[in-house]
């Protein structure tokens, strides 16, 4: 095993992290970017307003999204472990 395989699995972890994260995110900014613009426009300040919303958001993103999740994570756990008879000599 050497430096640059593991510098390349870690590099592939954190990018398989971020694109496995970013649909949420995504979902969960937008809804926050419409609620503020919403507070804004009737200087309505709850802080409800914007917390419900967003979880909400989230949530259903990852219900959408949860079969390419397990997907892209199940495949790359295949990958890792057809690499471990590799990494013994």
């Amino acid at each position: 095993m050497t430096t640059q395989y593991v510098l390349g699995l870690g590099h592939d972890a954190v990018l398989l992290m971020l694109t496995v994260a970013s649909p949420m995110l995504g979902f969960g900014l937008l809804v926050g970017l419409i609620i503020s613009v919403f507070q804004a426009a009737t200087q309505i300040h709850e802080m409800t307003l914007t917390f419900i919303p967003k979880i909400v958001a989230v949530s259903l993103s990852l219900l959408f999204f949860l079969p390419w999740i397990v997907n892209k994570l199940v495949t790359f756990t295949a990958e890792l472990f057809n690499s471990i008879p590799m990494l013994t000599r």
